[in-house]
C-alpha cells in the first residue's frame, strides 16, 4: 500500500478514509491518482474542502441506500464517483465530454490484453488531455 501525507486537508471531515498513522493509504495506483486529482483541484480553488467532504458523504450515503454500503473495499470507487459529480457540477469538464472519455477508457480497457498498458487512441481535432 502507498501512503500520502497532506497537512492542508482536514481528514476529520472524511472519517471513512482508509488511512494509517502516516495518512491516507491506497491499494492501487488509480486510487492515489483520484486522491491526488481531488487535492489538486481543491488546491486550485475549484471547490472547498467542505464542498468535497459533503459531496463524498452524499455519494457514500447514496451507495448505502442502493444497498452498497462501503466496507472500505470500494471507498475509492465512491471517491471517484463523487469527484466526477463535483467536477461536472462545477463545470470544470462538460458532462458530455466526461461521459465520452469514460466510455473511451472503458472501451480501451476491454480491448487491451491483460498486463499491457491501456492507451487511448488520439482524438480527432481535440488537444485536451481530459
Amino acid at each position: 500500500m502507498t501512503t500520502s501525507k497532506r497537512a492542508d486537508a482536514d481528514w476529520s471531515r472524511l472519517p471513512a478514509l482508509p488511512r494509517d498513522e502516516s495518512g491516507p493509504v491506497f491499494k492501487a495506483p488509480w486510487e492515489a491518482q483520484a486522491f491526488a486529482m481531488t487535492l489538486e483541484l481543491h488546491r486550485k480553488g475549484v471547490f472547498t474542502w467542505r464542498e468535497w467532504a459533503d459531496t463524498l458523504a452524499h455519494e457514500l450515503a447514496d451507495a448505502s441506500e442502493r444497498g452498497h454500503p462501503d466496507d472500505s473495499t470500494h471507498y475509492y470507487e465512491h471517491w471517484l464517483a463523487a469527484l466526477e459529480k463535483l467536477v461536472a457540477a462545477k463545470k470544470v469538464v462538460p458532462l458530455a465530454e466526461m461521459a465520452c472519455r469514460i466510455g473511451e477508457w472503458d472501451n480501451a480497457a476491454r480491448m487491451t490484453p491483460h498486463g499491457k498498458p491501456i492507451e487511448l487512441p488520439p482524438r480527432q481535432g481535440k488537444s485536451s488531455p481530459v
